[in-house]
């Protein structure tokens, strides 16, 4: 009998383990098509770089960004060019932040444009910490060329790596 009932413990958590890695690429098939449907425009190609305007001790939890939260190191976030606020949705301050899928050097993912700047010439993005990790997990490229920033329509994205 303990022989059994081990059996059938051990069938169900297999068939448990192949249900869930099924629901999860399916899920990843949808979310994949659900990118083509909700690009809102063209993509944008240039420069990205890093950017930390946090100042230990200046501004308790970080210093607020174009929509009001504060900014965060550890999160998805990015700071488009100024002049291409308006191609991504406003980033105005107490507004809902924009999204948009990063791809470069083979990488793709989705980040919260939550920030604008006045970015040096030929940058049309700069990433956080955690942003500019994926890309260039030593941080020594300092400048990442070719990147294609692609606005997403709504607000019901998952951040982070795709694919």
């Amino acid at each position: 009998m303990p022989f059994r009932s081990s059996a059938a413990i051990c069938g169900a958590l297999v068939a448990l383990a192949v249900s869930v890695t099924v629901a999860r690429s399916e899920s990843r098939e949808v979310h994949a098509g659900a990118l083509a449907d909700a690009a809102s425009g063209d993509a944008v190609v240039g420069a990205a770089s890093m950017y930390n305007p946090f100042k230990p001790g200046k501004e308790e939890g970080g210093p607020k960004t174009a929509s009001g939260e504060r900014y965060d190191p550890a999160g998805w976030t990015a700071a488009i060019k100024t002049s291409l606020r308006r191609k991504f949705g406003g980033v105005q301050f107490g507004e809902r932040p924009k999204y948009a899928l990063i791809e470069a050097v083979g990488k793709k993912v989705i980040v919260k444009i939550n920030d604008v700047g006045p970015l040096r010439p030929g940058r049309i993005i700069d990433f956080n910490e955690r942003t500019m990790r994926h890309f260039d997990p030593s941080l020594e490229r300092g400048v990442i060329e070719d990147v294609r920033v692609i606005p997403l329509t709504g607000d019901n994205w998952t951040l982070g790596p795709v694919g």
